[in-house]
């Protein structure tokens, strides 16, 4: 159905040309799930967007082609290709934020994807849009089609996006993390559903995920890229049972659990190399534990070890031993256990922020003059403690209230909504604070917001982004002093330090993600509300963040309430769990207690929807 033949993708940039892709190859079967893995950066996205003709103004194709059941798509004429685009094939991006148009409500873009590229029109669009809304899980469909994007959450819009795209009924769909932001029953609804469309229409799927356990559960074959390059490819059952590239042998050890819970995860030392460089040997050996001497001056070829599994790495070349038993550890980053040596237990068993019963209500407004006509409870009496040096993990599905709780704390939604209760923080109830006490306090409380695109200024460096807090909150600091803790901050998150210097629409999503960690750590708080911190985060850099994490906790007494639909994560990094459900909470208690044996039936239902690895991983 699809055939990918040698393709590059250029990127011109201040530093030189950018390979973004390099001679990628790849072929893809009517009703066949194809992964494609890899490290934020290693040009997953960018392939997705290459196949689209949807490249950045400084994108260009190189070389190569792309042939949709025989017709070279890269020749066809932009108006020829429109019709392609939204109706044989159909993409659902990674930040649904920055997809839909903010001033248009999700209705309305629907309904205009459906007139575009079926026969339909008028009411009957419509009755299919919100069809559409219903089967990807947006509750009252038939009121929430007429809302603006900025009135629902993350999960909530990425399901918009997901109906707008899947509307069309296209014959070939490449998705760009389309779970990363739901929940995960609303995950396992949308996995569900594209597996009932394949079924019915043979839909062929080009999955872009960093969520190793979907894959597992999704895909029939898998793709392993790295900077630029595909680096492994392999049926799912192959290359979960049997990885043989260092790489990926290191992404699955990296994944965070219950049994790994108090030890450092395996993270890649290092980045993905700057793309602007020729390489003369392998692009993985500066990060590999396997490194020989020819890896850097001998460029791998991606050879078939079996008809269905391929391998770039020399220690499979024509002549290697194929005995050699390769070390899945990768380089770890960390390799000792963490550090407790300046944790003393001294107050980590007080009380840092108690949470009594807060409610959260946004107001509804109709008619033309948008007179308040009542009010929306998001939070319905929320209450729960944070201990010095502990985590609180908040799980729930999408649109619960977990997000609106965090921001209501952090003082966010003064402004927009009607705010009751106490948060105390050091026994002083932030609700009750000035602007200038409230400014003090922030010292001490920071957030990492969920969408890194959205709360990053598109007009400052990372420099300049980073460095403000620090300036506003952190006086005492002179430039040079800040110039150190943050480039300290940069080697912490994994980013490079030149990286400093440049714009955030300059990153992928995921290498915002570490920017947006980067802000919060920067003025050294002693809370932190973590609003999904590594949903867009693959599971090497997660590593890396949840041992920073882990260590910094360990170090300074830091206490995280931790957002997040990561089962996962949860296990790995959280003391307590509260769920909640429809802005409260139903149940709390240890880690351990909560998922080992929940005691209410929407925890159940919750933990019975988690992806896991198969057996035969």
């Amino acid at each position: 159905m699809l055939e990918v033949h040698d393709l590059e993708v250029g990127l011109d940039s201040e530093s030189g040309l950018v390979r973004a892709i390099d001679g990628l190859r790849l072929s893809m079967h009517r009703g066949e799930t194809f992964a494609l893995v890899g490290e934020s950066g290693c040009g997953k996205s960018m392939t997705a967007l290459a196949l689209m003709r949807l490249l950045p103004e400084n994108g260009r194709v190189l070389a190569g082609r792309v042939e949709l059941e025989g017709i070279d798509t890269l020749a066809l004429s932009e108006r020829a290709m429109r019709e392609v685009r939204g109706g044989r094939i159909g993409m659902i991006f990674q930040e649904p934020s920055t997809s839909l148009n903010p001033v248009m409500r999700v209705g309305d873009q629907i309904v205009e994807a459906i007139e575009t590229h079926t026969d339909l029109r008028g009411e009957a669009a419509r009755e299919k849009a919100i069809d559409w809304l219903k089967r990807v899980g947006i509750p009252e469909p038939e009121r929430r089609i007429d809302e603006y994007p900025f009135r629902m959450s993350g999960g909530q819009k990425q399901r918009v996006m997901i109906a707008m795209t899947l509307a069309t009924e296209p014959d070939f769909l490449v998705a760009d993390e389309p779970t990363t932001a739901l929940d995960v029953t609303i995950q396992k609804q949308i996995l569900d559903l594209l597996r009932d469309l394949q079924q019915e229409q043979g839909m062929g799927l080009l999955l872009i995920t960093h969520d190793l356990a979907v894959v597992s559960g999704m895909a029939q074959r898998v793709a392993l890229m790295y900077a630029g390059q595909i680096v492994e490819v392999a049926t799912a059952a192959d290359f979960f049972r049997a990885p043989k590239h260092p790489y990926a042998q290191a992404l699955l050890r990296a994944l965070p659990d219950a049994e790994r819970r108090g030890e450092p995860l395996t993270a890649i030392g290092g980045t993905v190399p700057a793309l602007t460089q020729a390489f003369t040997g392998c692009r993985f050996a500066p990060r590999c534990a396997s490194v020989m001497a020819h890896c850097a001056s001998t460029v791998p070829s991606l050879d078939a070890l079996t008809p269905s599994h391929s391998v770039r790495c020399l220690l499979y070349a024509k002549g290697a031993s194929q005995t050699t038993t390769v070390p899945a550890s990768g380089r770890p980053e960390v390799s000792k256990g963490f550090d407790t040596s300046a944790r003393t237990a001294t107050g980590l068993q007080d009380t840092l922020l108690q949470v009594k019963d807060l409610r959260v209500r946004f107001p509804i407004r109709k008619g033309f003059f948008q007179r308040t006509a009542g009010y929306f409870d998001a939070v319905a009496g929320v209450s729960f403690d944070i201990r010095a040096g502990t985590t609180l993990a908040l799980v729930g599905e999408s649109g619960c209230g977990k997000t609106t709780t965090g921001k209501a704390i952090v003082q966010l939604l003064r402004t927009q909504a009607v705010i009751e209760g106490q948060a105390l923080l050091h026994g002083r109830n932030l609700f009750d604070l000035d602007a200038e006490a409230l400014q003090a306090a922030r010292r001490d409380i920071q957030i990492i917001f969920q969408d890194p695109y959205a709360s990053l200024d598109p007009r400052m460096r990372v420099f300049e982004i980073l460095e403000e807090g620090l300036t506003a909150l952190r006086p005492e600091m002179d430039a040079p002093a800040r110039r150190v803790r943050l480039e300290q901050l940069s080697d912490q998150v994994g980013l490079r330090r030149e990286s400093l210097d440049r714009y955030p629409h300059e990153f992928s999503g995921g290498q915002r993600q570490r920017i947006a960690i980067a802000r919060a750590l920067a003025v050294q708080p002693k809370l932190i509300v973590c609003d999904e911190p590594t949903s867009a985060l693959d599971v090497s850099v997660q590593a890396q963040i949840l041992n920073l994490l882990e260590t910094l906790q360990r170090e300074l007494g830091l206490s995280y309430l931790f957002i997040t639909h990561n089962i996962g994560v949860v296990e790995y990094i959280a003391d307590e769990v509260a769920v909640m459900q429809a802005g409260r909470i139903v149940e709390q208690g240890r880690s351990d207690d909560v998922l080992r044996s929940p005691a209410h039936a929407y925890t159940r239902s919750l933990l019975s929807a988690v992806p896991r690895l198969r057996a035969a991983a």
